[in-house]
């Protein structure tokens, strides 16, 4: 899907934006009336529509009032209007404030979920921004994912580009007319519960899946389609959908929950984030619940079944599910045809949605007969799996250790997690292979619970010593002797489970700074403990002098200082519990009371310690800024 145009299903539904009926095959012109609501029919289990045009609503909407404005051009909006003040400002002088409003305007870009690119309007504005701020503090704007990803431990995980943005935009030659004639004889004779055509737009379709490269992308959807298959086809059906919108997933994403649009649609149904959000599909930095095949299927289906109660034709509720259901209203109201065929003819849609549903039709006929159109496919199985409930986030790797499994295989089975770490969210499910949920819960208790996200277990091998898997984990031998209850100079067998108690990743956050007179990037670095190469690359300064009031973006957390403790020898903390081990040599922790006014680096300089030994210290930092009335656990 295109971010042509957000609203609500609800409000959709109360415009009752409906249309005069018209076969299938033979479109009639329709009079404008006062809109009229008409509730969805009831889809049959297994009906065949193949020569049944589908019952549709009489009217159409005469009054533009009755839509929301489309998001997109509320941002533009937004963005011109803070663009705008930012240039007024400039121009009366006040920097600072222009600044800020121009840091504003970029933010509305970023923040949207709108790529740039989607949109000319923009694009444009973005450039004419470009131009307007100074080129290291807009290049910081603009990569900060990127910079987050270069100083966090874990970054996203990657993803993959949709088969949409390939073939949707496509111009090819006429179709095969041989081929019309075995599609008509299908149609015949395989069943079908959406309203199936040949036509040349289809057949021209039809002919690309029968070429080398056209053929490779249905198998590739076909392929992968057996994962996912049933379920898709089971929720559809509750929620009372054609089972056959099945192949529009194939189109938009051949099945790849990871599949990511140029525009920024994610996951098998590619939902836009604020269509997403209108069907509550969950995004956070952890969780990104579009690609969650089970979820994102059933808000696909519900709101295809929304716009089904809109329009009353599915090939309008295709071209809408792609474009907007806005783009579609207009489209229709302009040339008076509530047909699809026809607003396709007139070219009055965009021409990826007017080549979205013939690709749909296509695809459809052959997988429904394959071996017609000389496609071999070899469907994958559906996972088995079996979930359990976290009550505290975990590392897939740790997961991985304590099932004897692969993290890319946990990731499969998880495509809604962004990153190697599941949420702080109580009852979160996460998904194992079927038999080593009774495995986990017996290994994980090795490890205590506050530690899930940074240690790990390992399975020694024949021959392993500790001191190898010392050096492997970066951390000391007395200290996994220390976690393990283990003798000095202890000989493992093969197959020990060992708890490896490696440091924690360093944790990150986003700085904004003001170059104040006679600051250094050396100071500046030491005062964040970050470092000065890091400072240069954030904000693409060239020199070795910090620019003058300039905003830098500043990652706390990630320099030198805050990883150089991985690799040191650490004091094993006070546990409790059957695997706790207590050290009475362990520093002695003094209390401290944060003060208004006071910042971690302060309070770090005045007790000669560091920002990154107080972080490691509180744990409660990791999840929100310092506050006066803290008390901080100071290690001497």
């Amino acid at each position: 899907m295109k971010p042509r145009a957000t609203t609500s299903a609800a409000l959709l539904l109360a415009a009752a934006t409906c249309f005069t009926g018209c076969e299938q095959t033979a479109p009639k012109q329709v009079r404008v009336q006062p809109p009229a609501a008409t509730p969805a029919p009831a889809v049959a289990e297994t009906p065949n529509y193949a020569h049944q045009p589908l019952p549709l609503p009489n009217t159409v909407p005469t009054e533009p009032a009755y839509y929301p404005r489309p998001a997109i051009d509320i941002l533009v909006d937004q963005v011109q209007a803070s663009f705008n003040a930012g240039k007024q400002a400039s121009q009366a002088g006040k920097t600072e404030t222009a600044q800020a409003d121009f840091d504003h305007a970029v933010d509305l870009i970023l923040k949207s979920g709108f790529q740039k690119e989607s949109d000319p309007r923009l694009a444009k504005l973005f450039d004419e921004i470009s131009d307007a701020v100074p080129a290291d503090d807009l290049s910081a704007s603009e990569n900060s994912d990127e910079a987050i990803a270069q100083t966090e431990e874990e970054s996203e995980t990657p993803a993959q580009p949709a088969p949409i943005d390939e073939i949707a935009d496509l111009t090819l030659p006429a179709g095969d007319p041989r081929l019309a004639v075995r599609a008509e004889q299908e149609l015949m004779a395989v069943p079908h519960d959406l309203p199936l055509t040949v036509n040349e737009s289809v057949l021209q379709y039809l002919s690309f899946f029968t070429t080398a490269r056209g053929r490779a992308i249905v198998t590739h959807g076909l392929d992968r389609s057996g994962r996912y298959s049933v379920m898709i086809r089971r929720v559809l059906k509750e929620e009372g959908v054609p089972q056959d919108l099945i192949y529009l997933a194939q189109a938009e994403s051949a099945f790849q929950p990871d599949a990511v649009s140029r525009a920024g649609a994610r996951g098998i149904w590619q939902f836009m984030p604020f269509r997403g959000e209108e069907y509550d599909l969950e995004r956070t930095y952890y969780v990104d619940e579009r690609s969650d095949p089970e979820k994102a299927t059933r808000a696909a289906a519900r709101h295809m079944r929304d716009l089904y109660g809109m329009f009353g034709d599915w090939y309008l509720v295709m071209a809408a599910y792609n474009s907007g259901p806005l783009t579609v209203v207009k489209a229709i109201e302009r040339t008076g045809y509530a047909d699809f065929w026809e607003l396709q003819k007139r070219r009055v849609l965009p021409k990826q949605t007017q080549n979205y549903v013939p690709i749909i039709l296509a695809l459809a006929l052959v997988a429904k007969a394959p071996s017609l159109y000389g496609v071999q496919v070899e469907a994958a199985k559906a996972p088995e799996v079996e979930a359990i409930k976290l009550d505290h986030p975990i590392d897939l790797r740790l997961v991985a250790d304590a099932v004897k499994a692969d993290v890319e295989d946990l990731h499969q089975l998880n495509p809604q997690l962004l990153r190697n770490v599941t949420p702080s969210l109580s009852g979160f499910q996460l998904n194992l292979p079927t038999g080593t949920a009774k495995l986990f819960e017996e290994n994980i208790q090795q490890v205590p619970e506050d530690k899930w996200t940074s240690w790990r277990l390992h399975s020694t091998e024949a021959g392993e010593t500790l001191a190898e898997i010392a050096r492997h984990y970066r951390v000391t031998v007395p200290a996994i002797e220390a976690a393990n209850h283990l003798e000095a100079h202890a000989v493992l067998p093969e197959g020990f489970l060992l708890t490896v108690p490696t440091a924690p990743p360093p944790v990150v956050h986003l700085v904004r700074y003001r170059v104040q007179r006679g600051d250094t990037l050396a100071g500046i670095a030491e005062r964040f403990d970050v470092t000065v190469a890091q400072l240069k690359r954030w904000n693409r300064i060239s020199g070795d002098r910090a620019p003058r009031g300039a905003r830098l973006r500043i990652y706390e957390g990630s320099g030198e200082s805050a990883q150089s403790t991985a690799g040191r020898p650490k004091s094993v903390q006070d546990t409790t519990g059957k695997y706790g081990v207590r050290n009475a040599s362990e520093p002695k922790a003094l209390e401290y009371h944060v003060k208004a006014g006071e910042t971690l680096y302060s309070i770090a300089r005045q007790n000669q310690t560091t920002v990154a030994a107080l972080r490691e210290a509180n744990d409660f930092l990791a999840d929100r800024p310092l506050q006066a009335g803290d008390i901080l656990k100071i290690q001497r």
